[in-house]
């Protein structure tokens, strides 16, 4: 199942998910790809994000070699904080994530079904499983936006009709970034809104492993 186009880049993907966000959300940015996303956000649009390791207000990341080592996000990596922000303990970040007062979560996945299943915690046997907060968020956040390449580096896809490695939340996903479309995950299928220059639907059926279908322009997650 190879994918014939070139890819999007992961600054490409986050650009996308970035569209998505509005005035006032409370946004967790999940470890990895999603990091990016806060760098495609306009600072006036005021779009809050959290780290669960108690950051709230977290800015574009810094300039190479500008970075404080001690203000740090969830994968370690060094960021920026806006006028505002805040810092607290990780139980009351948790506390944030489980009383429903984030309202989306972009998480990284290993795998996403048509029915809104989440498997990021777990790659295998062979590998070593980190939960951490990803649970919790799955969960707790009001809306749940999973960014991931289409396929694995074995070229096997990523969105499917039944995940196959263990569940981190069940139904919970509601729209997917990948390296080739944007969709939503409505009804047992992923409702195509953007997909590669180049890609057809049937090229994209070919390297997904549930149905997909073309939706009409943007749409909405909300």
């Amino acid at each position: 199942m190879s994918v014939t186009v070139a890819p999007w880049t992961r600054a490409q993907v986050a650009e996308r998910a970035a569209r998505s966000l509005r005035e006032g959300m409370v946004v967790n940015l999940g470890i990895g790809m999603p990091t990016l996303v806060a760098d495609y956000v306009p600072v006036d649009l005021g779009v809050i994000f959290h780290s669960e390791n108690g950051v709230l207000g977290v800015g574009p990341a810094p300039a190479p070699g500008d970075g404080d080592p001690q203000l740090i996000n969830a994968s370690k990596d060094a960021i920026t904080v806006l006028p505002g922000a805040s810092y607290f303990h990780q139980a009351d970040s948790f506390a944030l994530i489980r009383g429903g007062h984030i309202d989306v979560a972009i998480m990284g996945a290993f795998q996403v079904s048509c029915g809104g299943d989440l498997a990021n915690w777990s790659a295998g046997e062979d590998r070593i499983p980190a939960v951490g907060g990803a649970m919790d968020l799955a969960v707790g956040a009001k809306t749940v936006i999973a960014m991931l390449t289409h396929v694995t580096s074995a070229s096997e896809p990523k969105l499917v009709e039944k995940c196959t490695l263990p569940l981190t939340a069940s139904g919970v996903v509601r729209r997917v970034y990948t390296d080739l479309m944007v969709a939503d995950v409505r009804d047992g299928v992923f409702i195509v809104r953007e997909m590669q220059d180049g890609m057809t639907l049937e090229s994209l059926q070919a390297v997904t492993a549930a149905p997909v279908r073309l939706g009409d322009g943007e749409g909405s997650w909300e």
